[in-house]
């Protein structure tokens, strides 16, 4: 039995199997840690975390002292830095936690170059699983979850933004983003552009935490909701698959024809793009090419 629990790295009294122990942690509520990490938290030879006042907190909040215990700060900053001492750690036979700020490590988090070098190594390595927005979000939402992919952090350019979303525009899954606060207006305008207006979605916000808020909606309206609108708190945005209609090509550019007589490119592009549900994009490039060839 305790052969079992030091391979499956199971805690036994006084003692953690040695390796590498991803922790995950609360994306807000204290108390959603599970009881194996706080064992994990309360027993490993060394900890490491992305932030280490708030794994400290934590460990604060739940009465775990560190008796001594080294914890060292890994994150994106210092990795190259860290990994090294992480490793020695390791070599020595020591056990070793690794804790994300918030949610579940290797989700969008500076751990997975520690969890390849761990395995590479050739360390055991073990994962104490929790709370993370990326299933929180969908079992809040209400689109389907059967597939819904992880796309994680969109780029912060404008340009490579819109590239990057192009390549989701036709997947038939609900697709799961995170989103800076700050930018989640300016995404879910590129969103309408290149799903189109009538695409479902929803925007989590503050998950688990005290003002908790899910809006769902057309990816047009939201996009209007957010437009410069000071938002807080860390973001997930769900788009549920493409529905409806199918058009055409020759549906599209009757539609078109039938506008470009009497507005802009830009508008007749806009209001057939919503009809049909439409990436803006695509209606525009092909009201470009009706209008050279007529």
């Amino acid at each position: 039995m305790a052969e079992d629990a030091r391979r499956s790295g199971g805690t036994l009294p006084g003692r953690l199997a040695p390796g590498l122990h991803f922790v995950s942690t609360p994306i807000g509520a204290a108390r959603d840690i599970t009881l194996r990490g706080l064992d994990i938290l309360a027993t490993a030879d060394v900890i490491a975390a992305e932030d280490t006042r708030t794994l400290r907190h934590l460990m604060e909040i739940h009465g775990i002292a560190l008796n001594g215990r080294p914890v060292i700060a890994y994150h994106d900053h210092n990795g190259e830095a860290a990994r090294p001492r992480l490793l020695r750690a390791l070599d020595e036979g020591k056990s070793l936690a690794y804790a994300s700020e918030a949610g579940t490590p290797l989700v969008a988090d500076p751990g997975f170059q520690l969890g390849r070098a761990a395995i590479a190594a050739g360390h055991p390595v073990f994962a104490a699983p929790g709370p993370s927005a990326v299933i929180s979000a969908p079992t809040l939402s209400g689109p389907p979850t059967h597939p819904f992919p992880f796309a994680g952090f969109p780029p912060q350019t404008h340009t490579a933004r819109r590239k990057w979303l192009r390549e989701f525009a036709t997947v038939p899954a609900t697709l799961i983003f995170y989103e800076s606060p700050k930018r989640v207006g300016d995404l879910l305008t590129a969103m309408v552009d290149e799903f189109g207006a009538g695409r479902q979605a929803v925007v989590c916000r503050e998950l688990t935490k005290r003002f908790e808020e899910v809006r769902r909606g057309m990816l047009g309206d939201l996009a209007q909701d957010y437009a410069g609108q000071p938002v807080k708190g860390e973001i997930v945005v769900l788009v549920d698959r493409p529905h409806g209609r199918q058009a055409s090509a020759e549906d599209v550019a009757q539609a078109l024809r039938e506008r470009l007589g009497h507005m802009r490119v830009k508008e007749a592009a806009a209001e057939v793009a919503e009809m049909f549900g439409l990436p803006r994009r695509e209606v525009y490039q092909a009201a470009l090419t009706i209008g050279r060839d007529e």
